[in-house]
């Protein structure tokens, strides 16, 4: 069990639910957020256990090392980053500036603080790029298509380095696409929660591109329980965390359709620059080195979704 860990990223939507998670299991979370993106109110279950300090502070920012000093964690998991393939391909510097930088501070701040580990979210698609085979495994080169899957890339080096040079052991997950209650819909990389919000809304959503292309989608719980687990074994590995499953955006639209009550069919536009066309990853190795699998079925987890955004 952790007894102290600190959440880069807490209060955004994989964050909330993974400080969620530490303090159900009786652990005490330093949550880091500079609310760009992240939402109070998704700590709003974890403060009214007392379980969570709240800082709201960017990653960049030199008083990251007192913060992290000062709480003594045992983990630290590094959520936070600038997540648009889009915003990345507008403004490749702040994406750097964010994702490299950023994570450099973290792991200088981890170190200084005397954690003994660290988690990080890769991307289980970007950092892949175009795959000459789907689902992508571990050892698929990496050509990213975009500054963000870069960021990601390069990140990977600075924590081989921080490994070899001070012992801070880590653990990098590669995410597929995940989706579930309380994800952000203003980015591109939600499209769960921005075809579910506009169909209860009784609003047309926009597919970018002709809806043929492939997304692996993984359910949130299932990805914080993923985290939990990297925080156990680390070791320096770096694993994939998907279903391995190819679903089309068009067929996410019928079946979001289907359980929103919605019955128009969607508008199209143009793709967008840094969309890939197909992405899965495979996630045997995570099952070999950590015991995790995906477990929850796409139609139980968007059903679940659904609701929760009703509510």
């Amino acid at each position: 069990m952790i007894g102290k860990a600190v959440v880069t990223g807490g209060a955004g939507f994989i964050g909330s639910a993974l400080v969620d998670r530490i303090v159900d299991d009786g652990g005490k979370v330093l949550v880091v957020d500079d609310l760009s993106k992240g939402k109070l109110d998704n700590l709003a279950q974890a403060r009214a256990q007392k379980g969570i300090v709240f800082h709201q502070v960017d990653i960049q920012a030199p008083e990251l090392r007192e913060l992290f000093g000062r709480f003594e964690p045992e983990v630290v998991f590094h959520l936070a980053a600038q997540a648009s393939v889009t915003s990345s391909v507008e403004d490749p510097v702040h994406d750097a500036a964010v994702n490299v930088l950023g994570t450099v501070n973290v792991l200088a701040a981890a170190r200084d603080a005397g954690a003994e580990r660290v988690v990080f979210t890769s991307s289980g698609g970007a950092i892949y790029g175009e795959p000459a085979v789907v689902p992508a495994d571990e050892k698929t080169e990496r050509k990213p298509d975009s500054p963000y899957g870069v960021s990601k890339l390069v990140a990977e080096d600075y924590f081989r380095y921080f490994k070899s040079a001070y012992g801070l052991d880590y653990s990098l997950c590669a995410l597929a696409n995940v989706y579930g209650p309380r994800q952000d819909s203003s980015g591109e990389g939600g499209v769960v929660a921005i075809f579910t919000e506009m169909m209860l809304r009784r609003e047309t959503p926009t597919i970018f591109g002709d809806g043929s292309q492939t997304r692996d989608f993984v359910y949130v719980e299932d990805v914080v329980d993923a985290l939990m687990r990297g925080a156990e074994t680390g070791g320096g590995a770096f694993l994939n965390i998907g279903t391995g499953v190819e679903t089309s955006v068009l067929d996410l639209y019928t079946t979001l359709a289907e359980l929103a009550g919605f019955d128009r069919e969607p508008r199209f536009g143009t793709a967008r620059q840094g969309d890939i066309l197909r992405s899965a990853v495979d996630s045997s190795a995570a099952k070999a080195h950590m015991g995790w699998e995906a477990w929850t079925s796409l139609t139980e987890g968007l059903a679940r979704t659904v609701l929760s955004f009703k509510r």
